[in-house]
């Protein structure tokens, strides 16, 4: 009777789990759960999507490894339970989301389109059990289980590399072959024709600077040999008019000398003593004859 009522104990104790999302107590035994069904996404009603090895552009919104301990993750101290489904879609609804996922077993991510339809695998995939609830499996190492919050449209996103699709007919590879060379020369000429015309601005424009700075180049030097010479004839002019004014006061100082009856000056005779002491007439007409009269001579006899 006793083992009865502690069966009928446990069995309780678990079906409460089950109901809150909450961790097993230790009494509980189980096998694996069951794979989830894919199903059609209603309106007001979580579905199953599948499980992806991609996450697309889904975000992580919170990591949980169910410590039992009072926790921040962002919104002030609460208890870590771990993640489960049921954890997941309320934090993701309330950050106005319309996909919910789950990763590794304790990682909640949030978006608003499912992973690319490239990126859906097996459901086997997605092989761990939720941190917060083992009844159920939370993705895998490197897959997303992924769920529809009750949106009745949502879209895939793009898959981050390009997948490789069937090779075409010969036809069309040749001809976009053929349109993608003309476009890359397209391309090409017009950078090369961009290039050099920018080159050749550039050589124009630095050619002028040459000249530029070799015309005021020589302007300055002209100028400056021009100032010099001004400079040295200003001074040698004014030499000469010192020199002039010199000669005229020593000239004043000393006297005008006498000047003869023809005009010419003769130096004064009192500053040479040996002039002093001839007669200005020595050596030229005798004084000892008169020539005031007149006398007739006969010159041919």
């Amino acid at each position: 009777m006793k083992s009865i009522s502690v069966l009928v104990t446990a069995f309780a104790a678990n079906c409460a789990i089950a109901t809150a999302h909450q961790p097993l107590g230790s009494l509980f035994v189980r096998d694996d759960p069951p794979w989830p069904t894919i199903e059609k996404a209603a309106f007001n009603q979580n579905t199953y999507h599948g499980c992806f090895n991609d996450s697309g552009t889904l975000k992580l919104n919170t990591t949980r490894m169910n410590t039992q301990q009072m926790m921040n993750f962002g919104n002030g101290l609460e208890k870590d339970l771990g993640v489960s489904s049921g954890l997941c879609f309320q934090w993701c609804k309330g950050n106005q989301t319309t996909v919910a996922a789950m990763s590794q077993g304790d990682q909640c991510w949030c978006g608003t389109e499912y992973p690319p339809v490239s990126a859906q695998t097996d459901i086997e995939n997605c092989d761990i059990t939720c941190s917060g609830y083992n009844l159920e499996y939370c993705g895998g190492a490197d897959t997303w289980s992924v769920y529809n919050l009750g949106a009745p449209t949502v879209v895939n996103s793009k898959p981050k590399t390009s997948s490789t699709s069937a090779a075409p007919s010969s036809t069309t590879s040749a001809a976009k072959t053929s349109s993608i060379s003309s476009a890359v020369s397209a391309s090409t000429v017009t950078t090369t024709e961009s290039v050099s015309s920018d080159d050749s601005k550039k050589g124009k424009s630095n050619t002028a600077g040459i000249v530029a700075g070799t015309v005021v180049a020589v302007v300055v030097v002209l100028s400056a040999v021009g100032g010099v010479f001004l400079f040295m004839r200003r001074k040698r002019n004014k030499e000469i008019e010192d020199e002039h004014r010199r000669n005229a006061a020593v000239n004043a100082f000393v006297g005008k000398p006498p000047s003869t009856s023809d005009g010419m000056s003769m130096a004064d005779a009192r500053l040479d003593p040996v002039l002093v002491q001839r007669r200005l007439s020595d050596g030229s007409i005798a004084d000892n004859q008169d020539y005031s009269r007149r006398i007739l001579r006969v010159t041919n006899a």
